[in-house]
């Protein structure tokens, strides 16, 4: 039996004309994966990057993502050609959803501790909201107001928990904020276009041509910090490659596709959580008040956005 969600049903998904009025037992399982792989991946990147430069490691993730994603279109006989007209479109997704996202986020972890990282990189639908009602024209609620104004008193509480400390890095709270804002505009152009390709080779032309400035980055600037690098960042990287990028990624770009751009948000409604306690148990980071209560408001942020408005 074919699923509802999955890629066979990806081109009548795609016209979205009725959004879903529930999700589905297969959504709500990609959901809870996506929040468990996505959040302890957070302190194991920060592993990989004690050694690893930052392009060098984003392009093994991203190399090694596409191969998997292609490797898995060709064994299951799907098109890998994108549609004439879409190449375009396709750029500009790729541009914000794999080259802004993962280079500003990375970066911005390089220099913040790691939960504090995951809290501010999943704000996402903060910024999805507001976006998703100017370009795809859903409604902006009261719901969703308030949803936002308590998301952004939760960003006010996390930097003022510790403002000389983020003070010492603002241009890495900055840049997981641009990361965040470069998911959301990327997420609604998904919704925008509608590229009517199968998920699994969509995700992986993404990898591509968004990578391509950071596999040409890679060695011009950290080819003299390339060495043997020790056996942990190894394991992070392939965990990065083989389930965030091509499992995760294409789950989430499922997930894009089958729900309404505010319900597809539900996906990083707890990633935080898991984020900053996996950080706890694996970095030995100790959270203190500003980081709970930021966390705390968040979510109640984000679960007022992702209320279902009344017919």
């Amino acid at each position: 039996m074919t699923n509802p969600d999955s890629e066979a049903t990806a081109p009548a998904a795609m016209q979205a004309v009725t959004p879903p009025q529930g999700i589905s037992a297969y959504s709500l399982g990609l959901l809870a994966l996506l929040t468990f792989f996505w959040g302890i991946n957070w302190p194991i990147m920060k592993i990989a990057l004690n050694e690893m430069p930052v392009f060098t490691f984003r392009a093994l993730c991203l190399g090694g993502g596409a191969l998997g994603l292609f490797a898995i279109a060709i064994w299951k006989r799907m098109s890998l050609r994108i549609p004439r007209g879409h190449l375009l479109h396709m750029l500009w997704i790729s541009l914000f959803n794999i080259t802004g996202w993962n280079v500003f986020v990375l970066y911005g972890l390089s220099m913040l501790p790691a939960g504090r990282t995951t809290i501010l990189a999943f704000t996402m639908p903060l910024w999805l909201i507001p976006m998703s009602a100017l370009l795809l024209h859903e409604r902006l609620t009261g719901w969703k107001l308030a949803g936002l104004g308590i998301g952004l008193t939760g960003l006010v509480v996390l930097v003022g928990g510790e403002w000389e400390a983020m003070m010492a890095a603002p241009f890495g709270v900055l840049l997981v904020l641009g990361a965040a804002i470069c998911w959301a505009i990327g997420t609604v152009l998904i919704k925008l276009w509608q590229v009517p390709m199968s998920p699994v080779p969509f995700v992986g032309w993404q990898m591509v041509l968004g990578g391509i400035p950071i596999f040409v980055i890679a060695p011009l600037l950290e080819s003299d910090r390339w060495y043997v690098y020790s056996f942990w960042p190894w394991m992070a990287a392939l965990y990065n490659a083989t389930v965030c990028f091509v499992f995760c990624y294409w789950a989430w770009n499922v997930l894009v596709r089958v729900l309404p751009a505010g319900i597809s948000g539900l996906s990083t409604l707890m990633i935080p959580v898991v984020g900053v306690f996996s950080s706890m148990l694996m970095l030995g980071e100790q959270p203190r008040w500003p980081e709970f209560a930021a966390l705390l408001l968040v979510a109640t942020a984000l679960g007022l956005i992702l209320k279902p408005s009344r017919s």
